[in-house]
């Protein structure tokens, strides 16, 4: 199991994408996502996402907004704990060139018209509408095709989960 971070850094009303088309073996190859990656020894999720934000591009983070926790199930990958950030606290100068991809500030507006995992379509409507934690459970095929979702948003009434059946 894979425990990742995913942030989305935030300004002029758009977030800072990477376009990953670097690298040969990529499960996001084309795909277009935010920043992140997986935790090391040690860290926590707000330490991996400030290190993953620097390392891929540039940029010193302040403070993480702990927006989502995000399970994917994938046939071909396993299964991956995700937490998602966002931020707009951040200083320093986007790197020219990251290993991971091609960096680019993307109006949030023009978001959809980009190569995204359905799944992320998902969660990215969430972060424009929702303010309150969420967990979202993403269930893929061996062909990346979303089988199926649940959604839980923070309230003081708990509700059922369900699996990738």
């Amino acid at each position: 199991m894979k425990h990742t971070t995913l942030c989305y850094l935030e300004k002029d009303g758009q977030y800072l994408m990477m376009h990953r088309v670097k690298k040969a073996q990529d499960e996001n190859k084309e795909k277009w996502i935010g920043i992140g990656g997986k935790l090391e020894p040690g860290e926590s999720p707000y330490d991996c996402a400030r290190r993953e934000i620097y390392e891929e591009t540039g940029l010193t983070v302040g403070h993480l907004f702990y927006r989502a926790f995000i399970t994917f199930v994938s046939e071909a990958y396993g299964t991956e704990y995700m937490h998602l950030f966002t931020s707009r606290d951040f200083d320093g100068t986007l790197r020219d060139d990251c290993e991971e991809g091609e960096l680019c500030w993307i109006d949030k507006a023009r978001l959809y018209e980009l190569t995204l995992w359905e799944g992320d379509r998902l969660f990215l409507e969430l972060l424009d509408r929702e303010s309150r934690f969420f967990s979202l459970k993403l269930c893929y095929d061996a062909d990346g095709r979303l089988l199926s979702h649940v959604l839980d948003i923070s309230s003081s009434d708990p509700s059922p989960s369900s699996s990738c059946q």
